[in-house]
């Protein structure tokens, strides 16, 4: 067995090129660990950079001057992000406090139909199930509640936080744009000189997420704008915070669209009952679904990430569990980070000599 594993290490990292692409992983890895929360406006940083490289290079090959273009898309991207907050988060954070306001209400009905349950199915419902699910409902109910109030006392505190993103984040991304090159130029100097794989496995990533964030963006926004237009057109109540919701949803393939069909489901039938308008609504999301995944999903994403939908389900729940929102956000380049480390390894075996057996 051990002479099994020694083959096996010195076929895949006797090469100095995997050796180092292996360090490179093991500190980054270390790196985002350790100090991942401190340098997160770091990375959000780059991020945004990333989105907004695009059209600058779009102004700069028609001629405009670097930092010109860099001037004028952090205008743009600053005056809708202000725009778009002074619209959305009132209107979010006063139907997110009526909703909150209502949900006893909602539970209250909500249980009142369910113990007709007994009386309508007595041949597949007893009384006595009824009631022993009701408790451990609201048992959970009150542990969901003391998270919620604690995690509202939380976020005030780190409301301090919140300010300093918003202004160092919009300063490094112009200057990450500004000065690309050096950057980039900065990182190669870093990087050691054994970086064949490394760069294989950049241009792989390159290759397959180039256009992954920007479409998922684009996504996040169609899908939660149609939803916010079909709410408010059919007089859903919180038809914006409903539509946010179903926006940031396709965020977390497969799992993302079967969650929050839930508070959408729950809303119309505590406003409508199982009424006529409710199956309206039903349809109505569920084409919006639908065309997300047969008809913009192929748009957007022409360069399809190659990923298993488990893997993908399984690199939501690990990156997810590890750095929350934008874990999940970027699971699928992490996940495609992962197979494209593991296709360069193996396919570049080393020979061994014969004597080394």
């Amino acid at each position: 067995m051990i002479s099994v594993f020694g083959r096996w290490y010195r076929r895949k990292f006797s090469d100095p090129d995997a050796a180092m692409l292996l360090i490179l992983i093991l500190l980054t890895t270390a790196v985002l660990l350790l100090w991942g929360g401190l340098i997160m406006p770091v990375l959000v940083a780059a991020v945004i950079a990333y989105l907004l490289d695009w059209p600058v290079c779009r102004l700069v090959n028609i001629g405009v001057g670097r930092t010109v273009a860099c001037g004028i898309v952090m205008l743009g991207f600053i005056t809708i992000t202000i725009f778009t907050l002074i619209g959305l988060v009132p209107i979010i954070s006063k139907q997110s406090v009526n909703l909150i306001q209502e949900t006893p209400l909602i539970w209250q009905k909500a249980q009142e139909w369910i113990l007709t349950l007994p009386e309508k199915y007595p041949d597949y419902v007893q009384v006595y199930q009824i009631h022993q699910m009701m408790e451990g409902l609201n048992e959970k109910l009150v542990e969901v509640g003391e998270t919620l109030i604690s995690a509202s006392f939380s976020n005030i505190a780190n409301f301090a936080a919140l300010l300093v993103y918003m202004i160092l984040v919009p300063l490094m991304v112009f200057f990450m744009l500004k000065d690309k090159l050096f950057f980039l130029e900065s990182i190669s100097r870093l990087l050691p000189k054994e970086r064949r794989l490394i760069t294989q496995v950049g241009h792989e990533m390159n290759a397959q997420i180039a256009n992954y964030i920007r479409g998922k963006v684009i996504e996040i926004i169609i899908v939660g704008a149609v939803s916010c237009v079909t709410f408010v057109l059919m007089d859903l109540r919180y038809a914006i915070l409903l539509g946010v919701l179903v926006g940031f949803s396709v965020l977390i393939p497969y799992i993302g669209a079967a969650v929050v069909t839930i508070p959408v489901a729950v809303v119309a039938m505590f406003q409508w009952g199982i009424s006529p308008e409710f199956w309206y609504l039903m349809i109505a999301y569920g084409i919006i679904q639908a065309l997300d995944g047969n008809l913009l999903v192929p748009l957007l994403f022409s360069e399809a990430v190659s990923l298993h939908p488990l893997y993908i389900i399984v690199a939501v729940l690990v990156f997810g569990g590890l750095w929350g929102f934008w874990g999940v956000f970027f699971a699928i380049p992490l996940a495609t980070l992962v197979k494209a480390v593991i296709t360069a390894w193996s396919s570049n075996p080393v020979v061994i000599p014969e004597h080394a057996e």
